[in-house]
């Protein structure tokens, strides 16, 4: 509305603080209730984060919040996501044992996991550990999709690291139409992130739970396609390790299958394999191996060099049994295209490593298509 003065943060918490806490008898802002709180562009939400038992008596405390925010000037869209968390128990480990795995990781996917709506494949990209590359693999094989004639969506799911807007180029806020949220496009890509929704830079301090649900939400609350153009293949740049996150896709997310990134470096593969055996013990396929900064091309000779140890992942895709999707080089490009919003296919399509990429999507295509 022209000339309203758009609410700010502390308006939002005054407005919250009206509402009691149940449990406490405090405003919800004061009782430490609203957990990541947004208003920006006409939009305002936040995570309620409640135990589990206490999780029907917030219900109408969550209705009276999106109200609440709703009413405020300048706020258009208003959304309160409602998350229960477990109890939290002391573990013990005895002298000379080993932890025990959450038995709920020993599971296949449950009937209730489901693709997106208009969503025909998906392919997660995932590493047991940071640093190795992963969502410069899940952009460019994105893209590559994309220039293969492909309708292709790339969800950036790493909450607590998204690059994918940096990386694709894109800035802006998502419009909330007909009950959907609307992603944004880039290289003919149609791409979302949490990294729309919040600040660049600020941390994103939020407990399992509340990041699980905001994936769930990103998953099922975007238009990713309709029923007269849907989506042929939506790529899923996971956040590294084997966690909460990784179990909330294979629990609600029916994936076609994934592929690994890895360095050639033992580190690195150690935790592929963690990885490798928590997508096996989900029944979830693995489609293959990439391996990133698999060597340099010295300038000079154009021989090979590699930094970070040579064979290690033709090695582990052997031992896993899976196609070895491709090694790829480090270029100066793929770096310099990462920072500029540029993708290599895009900015440096005949370099090795472009080529590379461009040759794994058409694998990956032909495997799940």
């Amino acid at each position: 509305m022209t000339g309203v003065t758009p609410a700010t943060l502390d308006d939002a918490r005054a407005a919250l603080d009206r509402i009691r806490d149940p449990i406490s008898g405090r405003g919800l802002a004061a009782a430490g209730l609203v957990q990541g709180l947004v208003v920006r562009n006409g939009r305002a939400g936040f995570m309620l984060e409640v135990p589990a038992s206490q999780a029907a008596t917030y219900a109408p405390v969550r209705e009276a919040a999106e109200k609440a925010l709703a009413a405020l000037p300048g706020v258009d869209v208003a959304q309160v996501v409602l998350t229960a968390q477990a109890a939290e128990g002391a573990t013990r480990v005895r002298k000379g044992a080993k932890v025990s795995e959450d038995p709920q990781a020993r599971m296949v996917p449950p009937p209730e996991a489901e693709k997106p709506a208009h969503v025909r494949h998906v392919i997660a990209v995932a590493s047991g550990k940071g640093g190795v590359g992963k969502s410069t693999v899940s952009t460019n094989l994105a893209v590559a999709f994309a220039q293969q004639g492909l309708r292709v969506g790339l969800l950036d799911a790493d909450v607590y690291g998204p690059s994918a807007p940096k990386m694709m180029g894109v800035d802006g806020d998502p419009l909330f139409e007909n009950e959907k949220l609307q992603p944004l496009e880039a290289h003919g890509v149609k791409l979302m992130s949490i990294g729309f929704i919040v600040d660049e830079g600020k941390a994103m301090i939020w407990r399992g739970p509340m990041a699980s649900s905001a994936v769930r939400q990103m998953i099922h609350d975007v238009a990713w396609g309709s029923e007269k153009e849907p989506l042929d293949v939506l790529v899923v740049d996971l956040p590294p390790g084997t966690g909460d996150i990784q179990l909330t896709l294979v629990q609600k997310l029916r994936i076609d299958g994934v592929v690994l990134v890895t360095t050639p470096q033992e580190i690195a593969l150690i935790d592929a394999r963690r990885a490798a055996v928590m997508f096996e013990k989900t029944a979830t396929p693995i489609l293959g191996l990439i391996e990133n900064m698999a060597f340099f091309a010295d300038p000079s000779t154009g021989a090979p060099i590699p930094i970070f140890g040579e064979g290690g992942g033709v090695a582990e895709a052997e031992r896993l049994k899976v196609p070895l999707l491709g090694r790829v080089p480090i270029e100066m490009g793929v770096r310099i295209g990462g920072d500029e919003g540029s993708p290599a296919v895009v900015s440096e399509p005949k370099g090795q490593a472009a080529q590379v990429f461009v040759a794994a999507a058409k694998a990956l295509w032909k495997a799940v298509g």
